[in-house]
Order: structure tokens, then sequence, then C-alpha cells
């Protein structure tokens, strides 16, 4: 009867049902809906009455740093555990920041996933035993040197970097965000100052790199 309500967002309709298995397989928590969009997610936020949202930084029609960011809009106090591909090196202090209260890599997602669902509903944060070690070496001021060059960039030029690395034109990443070709062309300049990029073609080469290492 007190069981929490889990919402799952996930673009791959095995990994929801594999996710959904096991949640459901404990006494205290319950999937009560899966999403698998950005649209959608959104549309289950408001409409569903969840105690956590589980979430995949990958949806084919939207950046899930951005549905973080909306969701705590949407209901400030309903909390967000992402469980991700994307390195937590790269990725989960941008999705803290965006109001997440964990970060779990899908590679330790079932040993760990129940452990940091039930961490987050005591009102705790769940990291790796890694994470939690960068954010203290970064609080004690010994940080700088394990930090990514991409730390610097926000999370829009960010997104846009990860555009460019896919191969996506101004045009293409301006429709997809649902913006100004010039406001692309401003992030992409700022991109490039900030990485001490020359050219666009050197910022093509190194999204390019980056995305492979990524992969």
């Amino acid at each position: 009867m007190n069981e929490k309500k889990i919402l799952i967002i996930e673009d791959h309709p095995i990994v929801r049902k594999g996710f959904s298995m096991l949640i459901n397989q404990d006494d205290e928590l319950q999937t009560i809906g899966e999403a698998g969009d950005y649209h959608s997610a959104l549309e289950m936020v408001r409409n569903t009455e969840a105690d956590l949202i589980l979430l995949d930084l990958s949806l084919g029609d939207g950046n899930g740093i951005e549905l973080i960011k909306e969701i705590k809009v949407i209901n400030p106090a309903l909390p967000v555990l992402v469980v991700s591909l994307h390195d937590e090196n790269l990725y989960a202090e941008r999705a803290l920041k965006a109001g997440a209260k964990g970060y779990v890599m899908k590679s330790e997602a079932t040993d760990n996933i129940l452990t940091a669902i039930k961490k987050i509903m005591n009102g705790e944060v769940y990291l790796s035993e890694g994470m939690k070690d960068k954010f203290i070496n970064r609080m004690a001021g010994m940080g700088k040197e394990g930090s990514s060059p991409m730390d610097i960039l926000s999370d829009r030029e960010f997104e846009v970097f990860q555009f460019i690395g896919d191969g996506r034109t101004t045009k293409e990443i301006a429709q997809f965000l649902n913006l100004s070709i010039k406001t692309v062309e401003t992030y992409k300049s700022h991109i490039k100052t900030k990485l001490e990029i020359k050219d666009s073609t050197d910022l093509i080469r190194r999204a390019v790199e980056w995305k492979v290492a990524d992969s």
C-alpha cells in the first residue's frame, strides 16, 4: 500500500521493460508508467503522481539535461535519478546542477539502481564512490587537473558541441533545438573561444574526436 511510484523515461523499449521488471521485484517500489520520448515524458510528469523519475539522458526528440530542468519547473519536489550510458565524469555534475538527485551508469544499473532509488527517496543524493571523491576533491581545491575541458561549456553549448560531433549542420542543429541559425552560430563561436579552437574545421574535428571517445 505504501509502494513508491516510479516513472521510467527511456527511449529503448527493451531497456524500459528491464528497468520495470527490476523495480517491480522490490516490494517497496512500483512502476506507474513509461515514456519513450521528451514530449511524452513531460505529459506523463504533468498527469501522473510519481514519487521518483528514472531518466535516460539520450532521448530521440530532446536532451535529457533540458528535460530535467523542465521537470523541476513542473514539480520542483519530484526527484530525478539519471541512468545513462554517458560517462559520469562528463555528465553527472551537469545532471545534478540541472536538478537531478543521482546518477548511475547503465553498466552498473543492475547492481545499484535499487540502492540509488531508496537513497534518493530518503532525501540523499546518489553518486558512485568515484564521483563522490571527485566532488570532494573539487571542493577542497584539488579537482582541476582531473576535470574535463567540456566542463567550461554551458549546457546549451555542450549540446551544440555534441550535435557537431554527430555531423549535424548548423541548420539541422537550429531546427532540432528550435533556435535561429544566428543563435547556433553564436554558441559555436563561444565554444571556439572557450576551448581555444581556431576555426570551424578544427571545431568539427574536435567535436567528432570527442564524440568517438564518448561512445
